[in-house]
């Protein structure tokens, strides 16, 4: 399951996962982020919230792309993942590379709780 919320006046998209998700998940969490950053300015920030993710199927990365691609083209400023296990990064430090490429000047963060990842938004 996936939930994404948006509050525009302080620029944050936040998406979480939980449980299983599958590539039909992912495609639906990709339309709903598109809808949403359409609201979003320059400079935007994103939290994704892993806390919740049990497992993903293999064929979600094509959504997960996409996601990515969609920050980078909106001028997404500031990425805060929330990751409490290092093992269900799911690649998304692998596809980083590939998208943002550190030379655009996104800044990424990991944290192990919502907490930490409050705190540092704030």
């Amino acid at each position: 399951m996936h939930r994404v919320t948006m509050d525009a006046t302080a620029r944050l998209l936040t998406i979480s996962w939980a449980g299983h998700v599958d590539s039909e998940e992912a495609r639906r969490c990709c339309e709903e982020v598109g809808r949403h950053l359409a609201d979003i300015q320059r400079g935007g920030r994103i939290v994704t919230d892993l806390s919740g993710l049990e497992t993903i199927d293999r064929e979600c990365a094509v959504q997960i792309d996409r996601i990515m691609d969609l920050f980078h083209k909106r001028g997404v400023d500031t990425i805060t993942r929330v990751i409490p296990n290092p093992y269900k990064d799911v690649g998304l430090s692998i596809m980083s590379l590939f998208h943002y490429n550190y030379r655009h000047g996104i800044h990424i963060m990991t944290c192990k709780s919502m907490e930490e990842a409050k705190r540092i938004q704030a």
